[in-house]
């Protein structure tokens, strides 16, 4: 007779909350106030990819990069055409 034990391992495939912010914030970075929330998306992400590994929470890692990254071109841009962040195409 076989006898089944009550610890059986299962795998839960469980989403982070905190990998959620840090997507959300990543991807709201990059159309409004990349500033505030790219570095909130590496720190979110960060957070989760120590808790639980998650692939989100390597989208939202480096999504606050892309975010920073962005935010750098764009102040460059700036500076080099005296302030204004508007581009002529043609």
């Amino acid at each position: 007779m076989t006898s089944y034990s009550g610890s059986s391992a299962r795998r839960t495939s469980r989403t982070s909350g905190l990998a959620i912010a840090g997507l959300v914030c990543g991807i709201l970075g990059l159309f409004l106030l990349p500033i505030v929330l790219g570095p909130l998306a590496i720190i979110f992400g960060a957070v989760a990819l120590r808790q639980t590994g998650a692939t989100m929470a390597k989208w939202a890692v480096g999504l606050g990069i892309v975010d920073i990254l962005l935010m750098i071109v764009m102040f460059v841009v700036a500076a080099n055409n005296g302030g204004s962040v508007f581009w002529n195409v043609g």
